[in-house]
């Protein structure tokens, strides 16, 4: 069973309660109607023509706004209706979705007609419901124009609701076979939309352009109705452009105020020639840091302050980018590159925050340059002096910094979205080049300090041919290096002949001390020798002189060793007397005393 809606002969508006206007006015509202329509439409059914699963999702839009805001329309068991008025829409509570309210009640019942106009193509008793159901579409549509001619809303949301106005009044003197009124309106909504189009960014300019496109079948069908048949449509379009000039008279006004709207705020970027709009309030915010930024870094002095602000903006920079491609990932339609032949607006923002990204750590890394200058001493210049008294800097050091700055004009150079960007590419690849000759010249000073003058020389030239061409070509705005490139020339011209004039001494003393060095030949070992340099060409051949596997001999002294042959033939003496027999005892001290003395005993008698 189909509920149906009530239906009303006129397209005029009811009269709807009357409530006290509140003077305060605390937010200025901007409601993109066509995006949001479109969008809604794409998702619920009108991409495969299913008008009534879209008339469904608009009744349950309807239902959840209401529960949400507290705006009931009487309770389960009677119907009281309240219809939207500006007293929703203004003071400190005032919230949007009141708006969408009446727009979507008024997108349900032309949902409902284009449904009926389906079927009547086999009932034809259904074009009566039909036109009702348009009816109450437009007068939906004129609630929602009362609603924004008020100072709640800007001057692009008015013209949207203008031009939303004229299409639903249009299609329903289109269906009522009024050719000329629907001509002039739907005259009308493709004038607003056109001069809607050229006030919003590019990215923005096609759903506009489309639905332009719309309304030309219908205007041409109108102007063959009023023609009779004859061929006589560019007379009939002529007066209804000039009907549909004076039908809005204030379009121009809300034209220049839409303009001046969308640029205030940082609401859209210029970069390159082309603008795109910022949605993101992430990226609104890194964005007016991104222009204080500059200030800043005029009034700091030093650069390790410099180099702290840049690091602080880098931090931003990374969490604006993220919340883009957060963006990107929630809307499928973002995922696409490209749209035509053109980049789309988002993709475009995306590389305009990666150019950012990349040249503020291009600038962070030119400051630690700068400082690292300051603590370098340059055998080219002998009347530079050392302004701080940190660690001495080397020129590979400062040969690795540019490195490392190379690295980041090459990432520049494949953001995605510019490769077809031949001036921007131009302008990278003549950055490359300058910092090309900036690597070789300090990589020219480290080989003159380990006294490699050929090399060194070799390099000088290589650093003047990029120094050269880097200044014939067209330099960038942001980064101005003329004048170092200009140093560098004019000192590398005086750096070459001085290495080219150590590399002549010293292949003179070579000769001369070719005798001694001959003579000062070894045929030691590599691992004897380690602690001395010495270009041995025997390393290189198949039989290196490295290391002996199989040591020579050398005499060492051996331990004596002695034969006791003798031992064996001697006869040694009794010792009988000398051990004590087991019966004969002891005589003690007074034996020992009569013994020694030659008395007591037998001894004596004998």
């Amino acid at each position: 069973m189909v509920v149906q809606d009530d239906t009303i002969n006129t397209g005029e508006p009811e009269k709807a309660e009357t409530v006290p206007v509140v003077p305060e006015q605390t937010k200025i509202f901007t409601v993109e109607i066509l995006h949001m329509i479109k969008d809604a439409q794409q998702q619920h059914g009108l991409r495969h023509g299913d008008f009534q699963r879209y008339r469904g999702y608009c009744t349950r839009r309807i239902r959840r706004l209401r529960k949400a805001l507290k705006y009931p329309q009487g309770d389960k068991r009677h119907f009281k209706r309240r219809d939207v008025t500006i007293a929703q829409l203004t003071g400190k509570k005032a919230d949007e979705r009141f708006f969408h309210i009446p727009l979507i009640s008024a997108e349900r019942a032309w949902a409902y007609a284009m449904q009926l106009k389906q079927e009547s193509n086999t009932e034809p008793r259904k074009r009566f419901h039909l036109i009702s159901k348009l009816r109450r579409a437009c007068f939906y549509a004129l609630q929602l124009q009362e609603l924004c001619n008020t100072e709640a809303f800007d001057a692009r949301t008015k013209l949207e609701c203008e031009a939303y106005v004229a299409w639903m009044h249009g299609s329903l003197h289109f269906e009522l076979q009024l050719w000329k009124t629907a001509g002039e309106h739907l005259k009308r909504a493709q004038v607003v939309y056109e001069n809607l189009a050229k006030a919003l960014p590019d990215d923005e300019q096609e759903l506009y352009r489309a639905k332009v496109n719309e309304f030309t079948p219908n205007l041409r069908y109108c102007a063959y109705n009023i023609s009779g048949g004859a061929s006589s449509g560019g007379k009939i379009d002529e007066i209804l452009e000039l009907r549909a000039q004076g039908v809005l008279e204030n379009l121009d006004v809300l034209v220049s105020q839409t303009k001046t709207e969308s640029s205030e705020g940082l609401q859209t970027i210029d970069w390159r020639g082309r603008k795109v709009t910022v949605r993101p309030e992430k990226v609104r915010l890194f964005l007016l840091s991104a222009q204080e930024l500059d200030k800043s870094l005029a009034k700091a002095t030093k650069p390790d302050s410099k180099i702290e602000l840049i690091e602080r903006i880098l931090m931003d920079c990374k969490d604006a980018i993220q919340a883009v491609r957060d963006e990107i990932k929630q809307d499928p339609k973002l995922r696409s590159l490209t749209t035509g032949q053109t980049v789309s607006g988002v993709q475009y923002l995306l590389a305009y925050l990666s150019y950012i990204r990349h040249s503020r750590t291009l600038q962070r890394n030119l400051c630690l340059v700068e400082q690292a200058k300051l603590n370098f001493d340059d055998p080219n210049q002998q009347s530079q002096q050392n302004v701080s008294d940190g660690k001495r800097v080397r020129s590979q050091d400062l040969a690795r910094l540019y490195e490392i700055i190379l690295q980041n004009v090459t990432e520049m150079q494949q953001i995605n979205g510019m490769e077809d960007d031949a001036q921007y590419q131009s302008e990278v690849e003549n950055l490359a080049i300058t910092f090309k000759a900036f690597r070789c010249y300090y990589i020219a000073l480290t080989l003159i300090d380990m006294k490699k003058w050929k090399e060194a020389v070799a390099l000088y030239e290589r650093a003047s041919n990029y120094a050269t061409e880097a200044l014939k070509g067209k330099a960038s705005a942001e980064f101005q290096l003329q004048a170092e490139l200009k140093t560098v020339v004019s000192t590398i011209e005086g750096c070459k002949f001085s290495a080219h004039a150590y590399s002549v001494l010293e292949d003179d003393n070579s000769e001369e001390a070719g005798t001694t060095t001959k003579s000062q030949k070894t045929t030691k070992p590599l691992y004897e020798r380690l602690s001395l340099y010495k270009e041995d060409q025997s390393l290189h051949t198949k039989a290196p002189n490295v290391f002996k596997l199989t040591p020579e001999m050398e005499p060492i002294p051996c331990k004596p060793l002695f034969f006791d042959l003798a031992m064996n033939y001697v006869e040694l003496p009794s010792l009988e007397d000398k051990l004590e027999s087991p019966g004969k005892k002891a005589g003690g001290v007074t034996g020992f005393v009569k013994g020694f003395l030659g008395w007591g005993g037998g001894g004596g008698n004998k």
